[in-house]
């Protein structure tokens, strides 16, 4: 690896750790199952965040489930999509949205689209 590469590389590690923190700040903040802690996980340049299943409606034994995938669009915009648990699929919900935007609609979840 040439030593730009290895910066490259570099860089675009802390840019993931950065974004991982924020959104797991971010998801602090939720109003729905406050008491459970949700991991955010970095795949491929794309956010996937799991949680417990408090409601036992996904998982009956309370194990993590897939609640929400972001991910990075060019522009600065971004993808925000919730887990399809039946089909096992990821369905897009939101598209083209700022980042801040996304997580608070995350975090609010009225429609309880992300958190079952």
């Amino acid at each position: 690896m040439n030593m730009t590469a290895a910066v490259r590389s570099s860089v675009g590690a802390q840019v993931h750790d950065l974004i991982q923190r924020r959104l797991e700040r971010a998801l602090r903040e939720r109003v729905r199952y406050r008491y459970v802690k949700p991991n955010v996980l970095v795949e491929e340049g794309s956010y996937r965040i799991q949680s417990p299943c408090c409601s036992r409606t996904v998982d009956p034994a309370g194990g993590l489930i897939d609640i929400a995938l972001l991910v990075p669009h060019e522009a600065n915009s971004w993808c925000l999509c919730s887990r399809d648990h039946a089909s096992s699929t990821w369905v897009a919900r939101f598209q083209d949205e700022s980042l801040d935007n996304l997580l608070d609609l995350l975090c609010m979840d009225s429609e309880r689209q992300f958190w079952p």
